[in-house]
């Protein structure tokens, strides 16, 4: 009798130590606020009318220090920034505009969760050989540019839409894309309201235009 309480407890033990370094690997994503949280809010949310650069009454979610107002380190659910975008009826992006994907809605949780932290040591290697579309260049402009130019939520902002192929290579002439993501004179700087592109993304879609824009 004595034994099989015994192994009762241990099986049990096993269990609860399953469960809780199951949970705790879960809550440890690979999350960088740099790479995978600020251009979310800058392609989603920061757009003219809403919390873009400068703005006191909405929030400016352009920076670290703008998004961290209506953040609860350590408590996604004590804090608007992700309240308003997750649950049954969320409430941002507004009604029309591209909504946030799911895995975006789980990085936001889970850096909140994990101290919504800025740390400056988020380095990724880079490979500017690779540059195929698929894998390389759309999922740039999905990060950074599909919020605003994009015609399944809102009207693609100044009639460009980097949602696909086609899109893309339209935005191709005249310099128009490079020309924005550059910075260049004479051209609307993209991100609106943020920083420029990283050296590897821009170099990536520059090689990917110069080897003749293949659809691979």
């Amino acid at each position: 009798m004595l034994r099989l309480r015994v192994v009762k407890v241990l099986v049990f033990a096993g269990i609860l130590i399953a469960t809780t370094t199951c949970t705790w690997k879960a809550s440890e994503p690979s999350v960088c606020f740099s790479e995978n949280i600020l251009p979310i809010f800058i392609s989603k949310c920061s757009m003219s009318g809403c919390h873009e650069s400068g703005s006191t009454r909405r929030g400016d979610f352009t920076t670290y220090e703008g998004i961290m107002t209506k953040v609860d380190a350590g408590h996604p659910l004590r804090s608007e920034i992700y309240t308003k975008i997750d649950g049954n009826n969320p409430s941002m992006p507004k009604k029309g505009y591209t909504t946030l994907t799911a895995q975006e809605i789980y990085y936001i949780k889970a850096w909140i969760s994990m101290g919504a932290l800025n740390p400056s040591n988020c380095v990724t290697v880079c490979d500017t050989t690779s540059f195929k579309f698929t894998e390389d260049i759309q999922p740039i402009m999905n990060t950074w540019c599909v919020g605003c130019h994009s015609t399944s939520g809102a009207s693609a902002s100044g009639n460009v839409d980097l949602s696909n192929y086609s899109g893309v290579v339209n935005a191709i002439a005249n310099n128009q894309l490079m020309g924005a993501i550059k910075h260049s004179s004479g051209f609307n700087p993209m991100p609106q309201g943020g920083n420029q592109l990283s050296n590897c993304q821009i170099s990536k879609i520059q090689s990917w235009i110069n080897s003749g824009y293949p659809n691979n």
